[in-house]
């Protein structure tokens, strides 16, 4: 669906607005753990990655080379199972294992970009065959896995709303993402950035270009507003004319967070400017919508929800025209049971986790539109 809308009418979206350099593929986590009398290998791989196997004497080592990883994991691993030590050495771009005795290596099922090898004993005989072989002993690939962009609302200078007792939408807002982060990375379906990693202020249009630029397959944008006589959960997408006064109210608030305005587009023919965007929003919206519904349907079963939750308003942070895009109020700081309940960590973890099981089955039907 995603490739559809990049490439909408022949035209690449590049046209659309400055490109970015394609991220590096990296590797975010890696363990090496004793599996009876074998050790086994676990990554987590973020973006397009090729990697293959070989096998040294002398000392006895396994190496696995990634070429071109940006490497985020520990840089020691072990000892587990026949592996004494295990090390990344960047220049080379491969993971070393040293080893106590003969061991090769063995793929295991393992979700996408979550690969597992096996590391077991092995005969000496096998072993020296195996450093005599030309070519690697093992090989394969990765697709790279659809990207996730989490948007913690406001930051810096524009603390959001804030609370009766002080609270700031701006630091609720971090650590939602961060825990939505977390459990989107244990399900390994996605990968997952977020626009703001600390307390800095972002325009809202640069929070629109940082999802396009890296080509996001959904942005999730987090907040937790003021609006009087509001309580509970709720969902957002786009709409140039709001489903109601509150979400007519919560846009306008939300956009005058900065003066950067709406979309910059490129100077190509009008007509053929409103013929892509045309195509390509209406099946973004159709995208959001979808998710949004998901969303609304997990976020009811575990915490308080605003009547009719599910909305629509003006938001500029909604208006990548190629990327799916929700608005998600976690609650409202105007109100004292919705302040006190996401003052609590556990409170928030619910959230996080109704939100990722929703981009996993979001994920999950998209794919199977795309392929039915």
């Amino acid at each position: 669906m995603l490739v559809g809308r990049r490439h909408i009418l022949g035209l690449s979206l590049g046209a659309l607005g400055s490109a970015q350099p394609a991220l590096a593929a990296s590797v975010g986590m890696a363990g090496l753990t004793t599996e009876g009398r074998a050790a086994r290998l676990s990554l987590m791989l973020e973006g397009p990655l090729s990697w293959h196997w070989r096998a040294l004497a002398a000392p006895q080592r396994l190496v696995l080379a990634l070429p071109s990883v940006a490497w985020q994991g520990p840089a020691r691993l072990g000892p587990a199972g026949p592996v004494s030590a295990g090390r990344f050495d960047p220049a080379a771009a491969e993971l070393v294992l040293n080893l106590a005795r003969p061991a090769l290596p063995r793929r295991l099922p393992g979700p996408p970009g979550r690969p597992m090898v096996e590391i077991a004993p092995a005969s000496t005989e096998a072993f020296a065959a195996a450093t005599r072989r030309e070519g690697p002993l093992a090989q394969g690939s990765a697709p790279a896995l659809p990207l996730v962009v989490i948007d913690p609302g406001h930051g810096g200078h524009d603390p959001g709303a804030i609370g009766r007792r002080g609270t700031e939408e701006k630091r609720l807002t971090l650590t939602a993402a961060q825990a939505l982060r977390r459990k989107l990375q244990e399900g390994g379906k996605c990968r997952v950035v977020l626009t703001r990693e600390r307390d800095e202020f972002i325009s809202l249009a640069d929070r629109v270009a940082f999802a396009r630029t890296r080509e996001a397959a959904l942005l999730i944008s987090l907040h937790a507003d003021s609006a009087p006589g509001a309580k509970g959960a709720s969902v957002y997408t786009l709409a140039e004319t709001a489903s109601d006064p509150l979400s007519e109210a919560l846009a306008r608030r939300e956009n005058n967070a900065d003066l950067a305005g709406g979309l910059s587009l490129p100077s190509v023919p009008p007509e053929v400017q409103a013929i892509l965007l045309s195509l390509m929003r209406q099946e973004t919206r159709g995208d959001a919508a979808r998710f949004a519904g998901a969303a609304v349907r997990e976020l009811t079963r575990t915490v308080a929800i605003l009547p009719k939750p599910r909305r629509e308003a003006d938001f500029i942070v909604l208006k990548a025209p190629e990327v799916p895009s929700v608005l998600v109020e976690m609650g409202f700081l105007s109100d004292p049971g919705d302040e006190a309940a996401l003052r609590k960590p556990e409170h928030r973890a619910l959230i996080a986790a109704s939100l990722a099981r929703a981009v996993e089955a979001w994920l999950t039907s998209s794919r199977a539109i795309a392929h039915g």
